[in-house]
C-alpha cells in the first residue's frame, strides 16, 4: 500500500498544472512498466478521460482505449468517440443487458449507490423482522449493538415502500462487467480517469493506494489524474487545444449516464432531467414515459420540467 498522508494529498492537490502533468506522466510510465505494456485506458468520452488518454497517447500511442457503449451515453459523446476512433486505438464494448432490462430486473438507480443498496435489501427482505431489515432501518445489529454505518438515513425510509424497485447494480452490469471481462480475456490492466474530488471513497482509495493501486482487491488500476481538479482539466484542454465532446458546450458540466438518478436531488439550478428536456426532448420523453422515470422522479421528489421547483415530497430531501 502507498499509505499517503492527508497533508501529502493536500500538497499535491495544490500543485500547479505543469507539475501535475509531470506527476501524472510519471504514474502512467510506472504503471506501463510494471505491467510490461499490457495496459489499457478506460475512455468514457468525458473531459477527464479525454485528458487522461491524451497524456497516455502522448507517450504510448498504441495503448488501446476501451469505450463502454451502454446505450446511456449522450449522442454527442458517442459521435466524439467515433471520431477519435478514426485516429486512435479505441475498442467499443457493449453490455449483455441494456438499461431497461436492468431496471426491470433489479431496480432504478436513485439517491446514491450506498442508499440504493440499503433500500434494495429492505425491499427484498421477506418481512420487517429480518436481521437485515432491522439493521438497515434502525442500525441495530444482530448482537444488539448500534451502528450508523449500516443504517439507512431516516429521510430515505419512505422509498422502501415505493411502487418500484430500487437498486445499486446498474453500473455493475452496464460498465464494470464488460470492462472486467475484457481485462480477464486480455490480461490488460486499466488506467481510469477518476479524481479524488469526485467522492469520499475515491479520496480514501488514494490515501490507501496512491494513483497506482497495484494490490487493490477488486482489480488493480491506475488513476493518473487523481490529483487534478476540474479547473486543471479545462486549463489543460485550452492549453493543448484538445478536442472534446460538444455536449460540454450545451450547459452540461458533467455527463455520465443520461438516465441515472444518482445524486440528481443535490443538483442546483436546472437538474440533469430538466436540462435533458431542453437539449434532447426525444430522449427525455423516452426515459420519462418508456422507462418509467416520470413516476420514479415524482416519488423521489425531483422536478423534471423546466418550470418546476423541487417537489419536496419528503421535507428532509
Amino acid at each position: 500500500m502507498a499509505e499517503i498522508e492527508t497533508w501529502q494529498l493536500e500538497q499535491r492537490l495544490a500543485l500547479p498544472l505543469e507539475q501535475k502533468i509531470k506527476y501524472s506522466i510519471d504514474r502512467i510510465m510506472e504503471w506501463y512498466a510494471y505491467w510490461k505494456g499490457n495496459v489499457y485506458g478506460a475512455f468514457s468520452g468525458g473531459l477527464d478521460s479525454t485528458v487522461m488518454m491524451d497524456l497516455i497517447w502522448s507517450i504510448y500511442p498504441d495503448v488501446p482505449a476501451i469505450f463502454n457503449n451502454t446505450g446511456l451515453e449522450f449522442p454527442e459523446i458517442v459521435d466524439f468517440v467515433k471520431e477519435r476512433k478514426k485516429t486512435h486505438n479505441i475498442i467499443i464494448l457493449r453490455p449483455r443487458k441494456n438499461f431497461k432490462q436492468v431496471i426491470e430486473e433489479y431496480g432504478y438507480p436513485i439517491v446514491s449507490k450506498s442508499v440504493a443498496q440499503k433500500i434494495k435489501e429492505c425491499q427484498q427482505a421477506k418481512n420487517k423482522n429480518t436481521a437485515t431489515f432491522k439493521l438497515r432501518t434502525t442500525g441495530i445489529k444482530s448482537d444488539g449493538t448500534l451502528t450508523k454505518i449500516g443504517k439507512l438515513p431516516n429521510k430515505w425510509h419512505y422509498l422502501i415502500d415505493s411502487p418500484f424497485k430500487i437498486s445499486d447494480v446498474c453500473c455493475k452490469h452496464l460498465k464494470k462487467s464488460p470492462a472486467i471481462k475484457y481485462s480477464k480475456e486480455t490480461g490488460r490492466m486499466p488506467y481510469v480517469g477518476t479524481t479524488v474530488g469526485e467522492s469520499r471513497a475515491r479520496r480514501f482509495s488514494y490515501l490507501d493506494y496512491g494513483c497506482n493501486a497495484y494490490t487493490l482487491t477488486s482489480q488493480p488500476r491506475s488513476t493518473p489524474i487523481a490529483i487534478w481538479s476540474g479547473k486543471d482539466i479545462r486549463e489543460y484542454i485550452k492549453q493543448s487545444n484538445l478536442d472534446y465532446s460538444k455536449i460540454y458546450d450545451m450547459g452540461y458540466k458533467r455527463t455520465g449516464c443520461i438516465f441515472c438518478g444518482f445524486g440528481v436531488h443535490m443538483e442546483k439550478g436546472l437538474n440533469r432531467f430538466q436540462r435533458l428536456k431542453q437539449t434532447h426532448p426525444a430522449l427525455w420523453k423516452y426515459c420519462m414515459d418508456k422507462l418509467g422515470l416520470r413516476e420514479v422522479m415524482k416519488v423521489y421528489g425531483v422536478p423534471i420540467e423546466e418550470n418546476q421547483m423541487c417537489l419536496k415530497l419528503n421535507e428532509n430531501i
